[in-house]
């Protein structure tokens, strides 16, 4: 059975940082490309990070040199780094396997101006 667990987030004033994490189990994070997404209120879920299972980083155009996607194969987990965080980035986060359909369970993340 697949599952990915989330943890992080929270709330933060503009400027600071989080981290989210994506722990998973019944798979290896290193086969899989994996994504962060986001979905703010009254908005469509979008995707902002992935790390392919090549280790390539592709990231939406608003994170740029803003946010990190990392993998740590030895603990089978996925991060996004978030920094320079702007009232704009506040949404629930999602990993996902992508092209699968297993989701992480989603965290707030709430900045504040």
């Amino acid at each position: 059975q697949v599952q990915l667990v989330q943890s992080g987030g929270g709330v933060v004033q503009a400027g600071g940082s989080l981290r989210l994490s994506c722990a998973a189990s019944g798979t290896d994070v290193s086969r899989n490309a994996m994504g962060w997404y986001r979905q703010a209120p009254g908005k469509q879920r979008e995707l902002v990070a992935t790390v392919t299972r090549e280790g390539n980083t592709v990231y939406e155009d608003s994170v740029k040199g803003r946010f990190t996607i990392s993998r740590d194969n030895a603990k089978n987990t996925v991060y996004l780094q978030m920094t320079s965080l702007k009232p704009e980035d506040t949404a629930v986060y999602y990993c996902r396997i992508i092209g699968y359909i297993y989701w992480g369970q989603g965290t707030q993340v709430t900045v504040a101006s």
